[in-house]
């Protein structure tokens, strides 16, 4: 190894909007755990046209030990990502440095009702923000702070048909499975997006069936290892679609 120009990533700054690793032509940058991470150096090319993508000034080029930049292993990592990502999108174009879906958006909600693709019906998006998944928010995401959160079991999202207007408008949202989903990290991501965020208060919209009941759980101890007050409200969706109940929580 011998020294030569590196990009390095501030994670403090970082809020995991994956910007950055679009505009990494080699594929050396992935989201882990919701920040941008330099995969290997040897991927790196230290030419830092990442840099200018990042809207937090989380980038910068630095002079350290290094190995070698190695165009024939981008070469090899690139054809991996590329046949990958072709398999999970049904290669529908997806870019080979990294998923579009991952990057942090923030949406605004028209007021427009759209008709469904089959003719189901009108009905009108409320979600204002990109992703929604709770493993890819980045906890210094914008579009978190101030904000109320709902955390929402994904099968209470298809189960109760009155979800936007009633939980989603003018909340942010974050969803997840407390059956498949690692608990641990669970709670340490809607710690850390407690305490950075700010938030005003989190309600979780879980569904009647007995492992949903780890949501919210998750959900309390979050806010208590973050050591914040904060106003948590339980809501359990039947099967057949029906509020059950509206359990508030003490203040953690």
């Amino acid at each position: 190894m011998a020294k030569r120009e590196i990009i390095e990533i501030d994670e403090e700054k970082c809020t995991g909007c994956g910007q950055c690793i679009m505009a990494c032509a080699e594929g050396a940058l992935e989201l882990v755990n919701g920040k941008a991470k330099v995969v290997s150096d040897v991927y790196c090319d230290g030419l830092g046209a990442c840099i200018g993508d990042c809207p937090e000034g989380a980038l910068s080029i630095v002079v350290k030990e290094a190995p070698d930049f190695d165009e024939e292993k981008v070469e090899e990592r690139l054809k991996s990502l590329k046949t990958t990502n072709e398999g999970q999108a049904g290669g529908g174009g997806v870019l080979a440095c990294g998923c579009p879906g991952e990057s942090a958006v923030e949406l605004k909600p028209t007021g427009i009702a759209h008709r469904g693709a089959i003719g189901a019906g009108i009905a009108q998006s409320e979600l204002s923000h990109w992703p929604i998944k709770l493993k890819l928010l980045g906890p210094g995401a914008p579009f978190l702070k101030g904000k109320d959160l709902v955390l929402l079991a994904d099968c209470a999202g298809v189960a109760y048909p009155n979800l936007h207007p009633e939980f989603i408008r003018g909340r942010a949202v974050a969803i997840g499975c407390p059956k498949f989903d690692n608990h641990e990290n669970d709670v340490q991501r809607l710690a850390d997006i407690i305490k950075e965020a700010d938030l005003n208060s989190l309600s979780v919209v879980m569904m009647e069936v007995p492992c949903c009941g780890g949501l919210a759980v998750a959900a309390e101890k979050a806010a208590e290892r973050a050591g914040v007050k904060l106003d948590i409200t339980r809501v359990v969706v039947g099967r057949d679609g029906e509020i059950v109940s509206v359990k508030p929580v003490a203040a953690a």
